[in-house]
C-alpha cells in the first residue's frame, strides 16, 4: 500500500473534506455508544443511511435484540477478526458498513473501507473482502496516522477527499451516492 499524496498533505486534504451527507450526528453518538457497549437498531439505521443510503432499508430486517447482541460482541471481542466479521452477520451490513461501525464507535482506531480511500492508497477494491485484506489496510492506516500525529478520522477524510478531487478527473464526475455503497 502506498499513499498517492505526500503524508505532509494529510491535514490539508482532510480540511477540504466535503461529504454530501452529514456525519456530525453519527460522531455525536460515539460516547453514548461506547458507554452502552453496543449500538441500537435506530443507530444502525443512521449508519446505514450515511454509508449506503440505497441499501439502508436492509438493516430494518434485524431485530433490536440482534443488533445489540452482535454489536456488543464486536465491541468487546479481543480477536480482531471477530470484531469486523461478526458485524457482517447483520442484514444490510457488508465489510464497508462494518468498517464504519468500528470506525465511529470502537475504542480502537479503524479506517473506513471505501473505494475512494482504497484508490488513494493505490489499492483496487477486491472482488471479495477478506480478513487479511482488511487487517493489512487497518495496519497501514494506523501506521500512517501515528507517524503523522493525526487521528484515524482525519486520515480517512484526507483519503476520501484526495480521491474525490483526483480520481473523478480520471473517471469523469460521478454522483457520490453509489460510490460509498458496500
Amino acid at each position: 500500500m502506498k499513499l498517492r499524496f505526500l503524508e505532509s498533505e494529510i491535514q490539508s486534504w482532510a480540511k477540504k473534506y466535503q461529504y454530501p451527507r452529514g456525519e456530525t450526528s453519527l460522531l455525536d453518538l460515539r460516547a453514548e455508544v461506547q458507554q452502552a457497549g453496543y449500538i441500537t437498531k435506530d443507530q444502525l439505521s443512521l449508519v446505514a443511511h450515511w454509508k449506503a443510503p440505497r441499501s439502508a432499508g436492509h438493516v430494518e430486517k434485524n431485530s433490536e435484540c440482534y443488533v445489540k447482541e452482535i454489536t456488543s460482541w464486536a465491541f468487546s471481542a479481543k480477536e480482531e477478526r471477530s470484531r469486523i466479521e461478526v458485524l457482517t452477520l447483520l442484514n444490510g451490513v457488508l465489510w464497508p458498513s462494518a468498517s464504519v461501525i468500528l470506525h465511529l464507535f470502537h475504542k480502537e482506531p479503524y479506517p473506513i473501507l471505501d473505494f475512494r480511500a482504497l484508490w488513494s492508497i493505490e489499492q483496487n477494491v477486491p472482488k471479495q473482502y477478506s480478513y487479511s485484506f482488511w487487517w493489512a489496510y487497518v495496519r497501514f492506516c494506523r501506521a500512517v496516522s501515528v507517524r503523522n500525529s493525526v487521528d484515524i478520522r482525519t486520515f480517512d477524510r484526507a483519503l476520501w477527499q484526495y480521491s474525490k478531487e483526483n480520481q473523478n478527473a480520471l473517471l469523469g464526475d460521478q454522483d457520490d451516492a453509489p460510490l460509498r455503497t458496500p
